[in-house]
C-alpha cells in the first residue's frame, strides 16, 4: 500500500530540506514543486492527502493555486489545503477566509506545528473514510499557528528557535543551517543580479525567502532587515532596496564566515 502524499509547493531550497526532515518520520511520501504550474501538473496525475503552499513564489503566486484549486476541485479532491507563508498580515488572513483553505502556518513555524498539521490532515482523511458510525470529524476554520519569537539576547534567541522551530533537536537546526550557509551563495548571486537589473521583482523575491529562512534560524533582527528590504522592493523605493540589500548581503557572508 502506497504512502500518502503531501505536496509543498515551495520555491526556497532550504524550506524545502526543512520540511523534509521535519517529515521524514511521519509515514508521508513528500513531492517538492518550486512553481504553480509545476505543481497543477503534479495534482492533474497524482492523489494527494495535504497541499502545503507558499503565497510568493517566481511566476505564479500561491493565490493563483487557490483560484484553480476552487476552479477545478477535483485537482484538490479530499486534500487539506494549507497555506504556508511568512506573509500573513490581517487582510491576507481576510483574503484566505475561503472554504477549501484547511489552514494557515505562518513562517516561522515550529516542528511541532508542521508534524501536527500532517497528522490532523491524516486523521480528518481516515475518518471521512471510515464507515458511518465512526466518529465525525471536528472541523474548523483556517487556524493560524503563528508563534511570537522571544525577546531575549542573541545566543537565547537561537537557543529559543532551536527549541520551538526544531523541537529542541540541535543536529536537525544545525543540518537546516548548513544547508541554508550553502543556498546563500545563490541568494547573494540572485539579489546582486536583481539590483544590477533593476528587478524590483526578482529582489522582493530573494528578500521574502530570506527573511523565512533567518526567523526558523533565530536571527529575528536580521530577519526584519530581509523584511524592510522586501517592502522597499514592493514600493520600488531603489535608493532604500538598494542599501537594504547590501546590508543583508554583508549578513549573509558574516553568518557563511561563522
Amino acid at each position: 500500500m502506497s504512502l500518502p502524499r503531501v505536496l509543498l509547493v515551495e520555491d526556497n531550497a532550504s524550506l524545502q530540506h526543512f520540511v523534509s526532515s521535519a517529515f521524514a518520520d511521519l509515514g508521508v511520501e513528500l513531492s517538492c514543486c518550486s512553481h504553480v504550474d509545476e505543481a497543477l501538473a503534479l495534482l492533474r496525475d497524482t492523489q494527494v492527502a495535504l497541499i502545503l503552499t507558499d503565497l510568493m513564489m517566481p511566476g505564479r503566486s500561491g493565490y493563483d493555486l487557490i483560484q484553480c484549486l476552487a476552479d477545478e476541485p477535483a485537482l484538490q479532491g479530499q486534500a487539506r489545503l494549507v497555506v504556508f507563508s511568512a506573509g500573513l498580515t490581517h487582510q491576507v488572513r481576510e483574503r484566505l477566509s475561503q472554504p477549501h483553505v484547511w489552514r494557515l502556518l505562518a513562517k516561522p513555524c515550529s516542528l511541532a506545528d508542521l508534524q501536527a498539521c500532517v497528522e490532523d490532515a491524516l486523521a480528518e482523511l481516515a475518518l471521512k473514510s471510515s464507515p458511518p458510525d465512526a466518529p465525525p470529524a471536528q472541523t474548523a476554520g483556517p487556524v493560524d499557528a503563528s508563534q511570537l519569537t522571544p525577546n531575549h539576547e542573541h545566543t537565547q534567541l537561537l537557543e529559543a528557535a532551536i527549541e520551538r522551530n526544531f523541537g529542541g533537536d540541535r543536529a536537525f537546526y544545525e543540518t537546516f543551517r548548513s544547508d541554508c550557509l550553502k543556498q546563500f551563495f545563490v541568494d547573494i548571486a540572485s539579489g546582486d543580479s536583481a539590483c544590477e537589473r533593476g528587478d524590483a521583482q526578482a529582489l522582493r523575491l530573494v528578500a521574502h525567502s530570506l527573511k523565512s529562512v533567518l526567523l526558523i534560524l533565530g536571527h529575528d533582527a536580521e530577519g526584519e532587515i530581509a523584511r524592510q528590504l522586501e517592502q522597499a522592493a514592493a514600493l520600488q523605493q531603489w535608493d532604500a532596496a538598494r542599501q537594504g540589500w547590501q546590508a543583508l548581503r554583508q549578513i549573509l557572508q558574516n553568518l557563511q564566515a561563522g
